[in-house]
C-alpha cells in the first residue's frame, strides 16, 4: 500500500515512524548487557556444577592434582584482574564526566593488564604441556604424569576448559575495550553519551568475577 504525497514529503518519514530516544536507548543496551551476563553466568555455572561433582566422587585425587597448579601465577593473575576492574570503573567515571583522554587512559590500562594476564597464562600452559598434562597427553610423556590416575586426567580436563574459555572471554573483553577506546579517541563520550564504557566494563567486571570464582576453585581446591 503506498503512502500519501503529504508522507512523501515529509523527511522524517511516515508518521508511524519512532526514533528510539537517548533515555529508552541506554537502559536497552545495559538490558541487553544484563541479559547476555546472565547467559555466560549460566554457562560457567554449569561448568562449576561439573567440577563440585567429579571434586565430589574424587576427593583425594582433585587434591592432589590441584598441587600441580602454580598457586603463585594464578594469584598473580587474580591481582592483575582486580587491578583491571578498578580502571575500568575509573573508565566509567571518567565519560560520565566527559574527559576522553582519562576514559582513554584508564581503558589503555585496563586493556595492558588482559595482557598480563594472557601473558602469565601463556607460561601456565606452556609449563603443563610441557609436562604432558594435557588430558589426551597422559601416559605418553614423562613419567610423573604415567603414574598419575585418570581422575588427574578430569580435573585438568576442566581446568583446560574452564581456563580456557575464561582466556576466551578475556580477548572478546579486549577487543571490546579497544573499540570503547577508539570511540574515544573521537571524543566521543561525555555527561549525556557513555553508554559504550558502561556495557564494556559491565562485561569486564563479569570477566574478573569469573575468575575470583575459578582462582579458589582450582587453585586452593587442595
Amino acid at each position: 500500500m503506498g503512502h500519501s504525497a503529504s508522507e512523501l514529503s515529509d523527511p522524517q518519514g511516515p508518521p508511524h515512524v519512532h526514533h528510539m530516544d537517548s533515555k529508552t536507548a541506554y537502559e536497552s543496551a545495559k538490558f541487553g548487557m544484563w541479559l547476555f551476563l546472565a547467559t555466560e553466568i549460566l554457562l560457567f555455572g554449569g561448568l562449576f556444577c561439573a567440577f563440585a561433582l567429579f571434586r565430589w566422587m574424587h576427593l583425594e585425587e582433585f587434591h592432589a592434582a590441584s598441587k600441580h597448579l602454580n598457586v603463585w601465577m594464578g594469584g598473580t593473575n587474580t591481582i592483575v584482574l582486580l587491578i583491571s576492574s578498578y580502571f575500568a570503573a575509573m573508565a566509567v567515571d571518567a565519560a560520565q564526566h566527559g574527559d576522553n583522554a582519562k576514559v582513554r587512559r584508564n581503558i589503555l590500562i585496563t586493556i595492558g593488564c588482559a595482557s598480563i594476564f594472557l601473558v602469565i597464562k601463556y607460561f601456565e600452559y606452556s609449563e603443563k604441556i610441557h609436562h604432558g598434562y594435557l588430558p589426551w597427553m597422559f601416559d605418553k610423556y614423562s613419567p610423573e604424569v604415567a603414574t598419575l590416575t585418570k581422575e588427574y586426567s578430569v580435573f585438568f580436563a576442566l581446568y583446560f576448559c574452564m581456563t580456557g574459555l575464561h582466556g576466551l572471554h578475556v580477548l572478546i573483553g579486549m577487543a571490546l575495550l579497544g573499540w570503547v577506546y577508539s570511540l574515544a579517541k573521537k571524543d566521543r563520550f561525555s555527561g549525556r553519551y557513555y553508554t559504550p564504557v558502561e556495557v564494556g566494563a559491565l562485561y569486564w567486571h563479569l570477566v574478573d568475577l569469573i575468575w575470583i570464582y575459578l582462582f579458589p576453585l582450582l587453585y586452593l581446591v587442595g
